[in-house]
């Protein structure tokens, strides 16, 4: 569900995308899932062999080691919650990608910790 077109290897990275899904339970509960899919290099493996003419194997030419292109998978960071907040989750899970991709010296359990402990104020109560 996190990656509704399916997981498969792109060989450009693509821009992040961020969706909001919401699963009801058993109890007529609500639940909201936000999901924010971004694309990462992965490491290549062993050089691929492919014959030199085309896609005729029987010939006994001997066949040159190519490097494949630099490919990139899809990762997911995933936020549920009963409350919906589609903005607040939107900005959470882009402030963990952010730190993870800069490389940034702050460590992710502190940020999480930091994030899953911030009071988030009732609608329409008090300014």
């Amino acid at each position: 569900f996190c990656q509704p077109s399916g997981w498969q290897l792109f060989t450009e990275k693509n821009p992040p995308t961020f969706f909001v899904a919401v699963l009801t339970d058993i109890n007529s509960e609500r639940h909201y899932c936000a999901c924010f899919t971004f694309w990462e290099p992965i490491e290549s493996g062993q050089p691929q062999s492919h014959p030199r003419n085309g896609d005729r194997e029987e010939e006994e030419e001997p066949s040159s080691p190519v490097q494949p292109a630099q490919l990139f998978a899809p990762k997911s960071l995933v936020l549920v919650s009963r409350l919906d907040h589609a903005e607040v989750f939107r900005n959470s899970l882009g402030l963990i990608y952010t730190i993870y991709v800069d490389g940034l010296s702050v460590s992710l359990e502190n940020v999480i910790g930091n994030l899953l402990t911030c009071t988030i104020p009732i609608t329409g109560g008090a300014q």
